[in-house]
């Protein structure tokens, strides 16, 4: 028999919030023409988690990241932002749910004609806040990336890998609630590639944002599915090895192949699998 006064320890009831995905596809499909590029899609992102969709190019990895934007309707099926079904969603409609969601472009996508500061500024701008608000959260997002020192610079001026930084900087600054990684390493080196995927963790642990990281780096996957973030007494953000003391359960590997999911699940399962396009794609071999 309960006791009525032990019950809370027994039982734990997650609050409806934490239940609920912060993204979810519902057998949505999509084409252009004749050519299929969505089949039949069931997909769901978890609160704070990461979902990393791995895939060769025209497999519909980016087409998902538009349907969440509203950019894109699908031919059917629904498509669900924090529980709320966006799929018939106007432009007008679509404007509160984009303000909650970061976007991080392949190639930074900045304004070259002005300065870091205002780049990163430009969505809050936007919204017209206050001009002491906007300059705390610039320099605050600008300090996250590690770029605090480039807050006057033009884009111009700028690395391939700080351009990337700075546009993370902007796809975060108002915190949203998640945040969309388009291949974001794409023609970086190994050294820049491995600190976009440290941002990635930062959020993904220290934030609880919830995000999607499309690639087809297997460097990426390894990266984000083997390291956690941490911050010391000292406010100091280190990164630490999977191991015998934590198992990441908030980042998962989803591969698409013709517009199909043919895999859903974690990076050990992902080296597990026997699917023979797997292997070949975890190989190099595209």
């Amino acid at each position: 028999m309960f006791d009525d006064n032990k019950i809370e320890d027994t039982i734990k009831i997650e609050p409806f919030w934490e239940i609920v995905p912060a993204i979810e596809f519902q057998d949505v499909c999509l084409a252009y023409d004749d050519k299929i590029v969505l089949d039949h899609i069931d997909l769901s992102v978890r609160r704070g988690e990461c979902k990393i969709i791995l895939g060769r190019s025209g497999g519909g990895k980016s087409t998902i990241i538009r349907l969440i934007l509203g950019l894109l309707k699908p031919d059917s099926g629904r498509v669900l932002v924090d529980g709320e079904d966006i799929t018939d969603y106007t432009e007008v409609e679509m404007m509160p749910i984009r303000q909650k969601i970061g976007m991080v472009f392949q190639e930074g996508a900045l304004f070259d004609s002005i300065s870091v500061y205002e780049n990163v500024a430009y969505r809050l701008r936007e919204q017209e806040r206050d001009e002491a608000e906007i300059d705390r959260e610039v320099r605050r997002m600008l300090e996250f990336v590690d770029l605090a020192d480039a807050v006057d610079k033009m884009p111009i001026e700028l690395s391939g890998g700080m351009r990337r930084r700075v546009g993370i900087a902007r796809a975060l600054i108002g915190d949203p609630s998640i945040v969309l990684f388009d291949e974001p390493t794409a023609g970086l080196d190994p050294p820049t590639a491995r600190t976009m995927c440290e941002l990635a963790i930062k959020l993904r642990d220290l934030q609880d944002v919830s995000s999607i990281f499309v690639t087809h780096e297997m460097n990426n996957v390894t990266n984000l599915c083997s390291e956690y973030a941490t911050v010391s007494e000292k406010g100091e953000v280190h990164f630490e090895k999977e191991g015998d003391k934590l198992c990441l359960i908030n980042t998962e590997v989803l591969m698409m192949r013709n517009g199909q999911i043919i895999f859903n699940g974690t990076d050990e399962q992902l080296q597990a699998s026997d699917n023979q396009y797997v292997k070949r794609f975890i190989k190099g071999e595209r």
